[in-house]
């Protein structure tokens, strides 16, 4: 297996997803801000600036870098934000957000995922991200209303309760779908309501939790 240094396979990695439409210089450039091989371990290490997701435990991956980079230029981020994302994970995506935001708040359910990803990045410096172990697909009502949400986890039909924590003129990225594929979708919080698009087929792990799977489902 080639290895290359990271600072040059992230360049390539970010060659690659400007060859699959990431146009926005600003998600490409937090991919250079935040070194993806400081969120893995072991024999993964060495695939961190691959093109692929890959396990971190707990039955979880760290998102592929393509479907990262596309769900944060969906998401149209302005700075100073308040951000909503729903599957902590690794952090990795947390990081990229963050370097977006004006305050991240990010709720994982895995305890073990949870308690990693916050050590982990508050050992990188970062002081704008709020961490809590718990049910993602309840939202973080105390902290509402939010500009941006973000959900990595696929979820069978759009949870009631994000939607009245998405602030009006804000934007949600969500999977929507059966366990085992769905649908990218960007819902937009207007006056009037909600306004929809699919862009895209994707597979996440189940949101599972109160307003999505349940886990014997």
């Amino acid at each position: 297996m080639e290895f290359l240094p990271p600072k040059i396979a992230c360049e390539r990695l970010i060659k690659n997803l400007r060859s699959k439409g990431i146009s926005d210089e600003q998600v490409l450039d937090a991919f250079r801000k935040v070194p993806r091989h400081l969120f893995l371990d072991g024999a993964m290490y060495m695939q961190a600036y691959d093109d692929n997701a890959l396990p971190i435990g707990c039955g979880q991956t760290i998102s592929q870098p393509y479907i990262v980079a596309l769900m944060t230029q969906l998401l149209a981020l302005k700075k100073d934000e308040k951000i909503l994302e729903i599957g902590t994970g690794s952090g990795f995506q947390t990081a990229i957000l963050a370097q977006f935001s004006r305050r991240v708040y990010t709720v994982e359910c895995q305890r073990e995922l949870a308690e990693i990803a916050r050590r982990r990045l508050r050992g990188m410096g970062y002081e704008n991200i709020v961490f809590k172990q718990g049910d993602g697909s309840a939202g973080w009502p105390q902290h509402a209303p939010f500009e941006k949400i973000l959900v990595t986890a696929g979820a069978p039909v759009v949870p009631e309760v994000l939607c009245e924590q998405l602030a009006t003129g804000g934007r949600m990225v969500i999977p929507i779908g059966d366990r085992y594929g769905q649908e990218l979708v960007v819902y937009d919080k207007t006056e009037k309501g909600f306004e929809k698009r699919s862009e895209c087929g994707v597979v996440f792990v189940p949101l599972v939790g109160r307003h999505g799977w349940q886990k014997e489902e």
